[in-house]
Parts: C-alpha cells; structure tokens; sequence
C-alpha cells in the first residue's frame, strides 16, 4: 500500500521522537519545501537540519547552565565600569573569560579590594562570559556554602557535597571574609579548598589581603596552607579603589547624574505646592477680615 505525505508525516515525527530529535521535528517540513524548490543535495538539507538541533541544543545548555549558576541579575562585562578600576585590564579579562587553559589546568582567580569597589559585579560578569563559552559555574555567598557544608559534616556527607562541586568548572565564592572565625566553619571551607586543588577552579572575593586572613582561619597553619593552595596557580587582582556605592552617592548629593526630567517634575509639584498653599492663605484671609 503506498503511504500518503500526511503518514509519512506522522512517522518522521515518531522517529524522531524516538531520536530525541526534538529541533529536527519543529523544522522540517520548512527546510524539507525550501529544498524541493530550490534542488538542495541531500546532504546539504541533513546538514542544515543537523546544525540546527545542534544549535538549539547549545542554546537550552546555556539556558541550564545560567539557571543553575544563580549568579545575580544585571552584572555583565559591558555594564561593568572598567574606567574606575584602571589597575583591571579589560583585554585580560576578556580573555581570561574565553576559560580554556585556566579552567583546564583548575587555576584560580582571586580579587581584593575594599567594599563596593565591583569585585562582586566583575565576578558574577566572568561568570557569566564563562557560561557562554560552555562552562559550568556556581555563584554563591561563601557563608551560605560554608553552612551547607557543615550540615553536610553534621549528616556524614561532606565528601560527597565536594564531589557533588566538582561538576562545576569554576566556583565562585563571593565575600570570602565574612565566614565566621570559627573552627567548624573554616575547616570545611579549607577541605573544600583543597579538595579543588589543581582540579577544579576557585575565585574568590575579599575585602581583606592574605596578610590579614588569619581572621578567618583560626590556626596559622590552615591559613598559610589555604593561601598556598590558592594562589600556586592564580591570576590575582587588586581592586583598590573608593566604593562605587559612596561615589554613587557623592555625585547624587552635588547634584550630579540625575535626570532632568526628575528635577523638573519635583519643582513643578512644588511650585504648585506652594501655589495652593498661597491660595490657601489667601482665602483664609478674606474669611477674617
């Protein structure tokens, strides 16, 4: 019995159910009609409907990945301010961000600099850039993370809460000096660390420099041996500049950076303020007199 274009239809799209061809089955018959009219080869349209699953595969990757990553919202390279940290090399990260050898060899990324001064927004940014060149990352607040993991050492997991952070090509803990100076807390961040070690990448973020890391490790042989591990194979930089916050602040009290479309509207609803209140008064007077 000869089939019709509407069964052979339905048993292309079973096949490639079964394939788990998904892109292939929602473009097709599009691809399969600019065939017909314009005489591709057969290999030129199985080329095209290949590239596209493909495509699409990268696209629902990248998608998983920024999900999983939980980095925070608006923090990319473009919007990042590289004129007010002109100790930071815009090409070097830029190249750092494409990942392939660092990332290969489990090298480490750390940034200092006092607070607000973008260490947390450049983190997030590589981050990002990384995830699209088809990395894993994981953004985290190290004290969250920190406390994961003890309860983790409470349940008798701890080692497979690491190995479950190894599927993560960089890890990135944010505001590494507020963990508690406690022996608990730093001794499953410093297994973490070393677990890592010339296996997976870490960048951190602190407000302080290694000189001062002895507030957060209590005993000085675990901070020397965290600092080792850290800094044998990294690329470091100092972001030692005022707070973006503060000068954020600073220009809005001078006047500075604000809209005049604001300005305009606020003396107008004053103006008219003022206008009702005269009017006010006005017929206050007339009542009296």
């Amino acid at each position: 019995m000869k089939t019709t274009p509407a069964i052979d239809a339905a048993r292309l799209s079973l096949l490639l159910n079964e394939l788990r061809l998904p892109t292939i089955k929602t473009v097709w018959s599009r691809f399969t009609e600019q065939s017909d009219r314009e005489g591709w080869p057969g290999a030129r349209l199985l080329a095209t409907l290949a590239e596209h699953e493909i495509a699409e595969r990268g696209r629902r990757r990248i998608e998983r990945h920024l999900l999983e990553a939980r980095l925070p919202p608006g923090k990319t390279l473009e919007s990042f301010d590289f004129t007010a940290v002109p100790m930071i090399s815009k090409a070097q990260v830029t190249a750092l961000c494409a990942g392939d050898r660092w990332l290969d060899e489990g090298a480490n990324l750390i940034l200092f600099g006092p607070p607000g001064g973008g260490k947390s927004h450049l983190a997030a940014a590589i981050g990002l850039a990384l995830i699209e060149h088809g990395w894993r990352v994981l953004y985290t607040r190290t004290t969250d993370l920190v406390q994961r993991l003890q309860i983790a050492r409470r349940e008798l997991t701890l080692e497979a809460a690491i190995d479950k952070l190894d599927k993560y090509h960089l890890l990135i803990l944010d505001d590494l000096a507020y963990v508690t100076k406690d022996q608990a807390e730093t001794s499953v961040l410093f297994e973490l660390i070393s677990a890592r070690y010339e296996q997976r990448s870490v960048l951190i973020t602190a407000n302080q420099p290694f000189g001062e890391w002895g507030k957060i490790f209590p005993d000085p042989a675990m901070t020397l041996a965290a600092v080792d591990r850290l800094v044998h194979h990294a690329t470091i930089f100092e972001l030692n500049v005022d707070s973006y916050r503060r000068r954020t602040a600073l220009e809005h009290k001078r006047g500075r950076g604000r809209p005049a479309t604001r300005a305009t509207i606020k003396t107008s609803v004053l103006e008219a303020a003022r206008d009702n209140q005269n009017e006010e008064n006005a017929c206050h007077n007339d009542k009296q007199q």
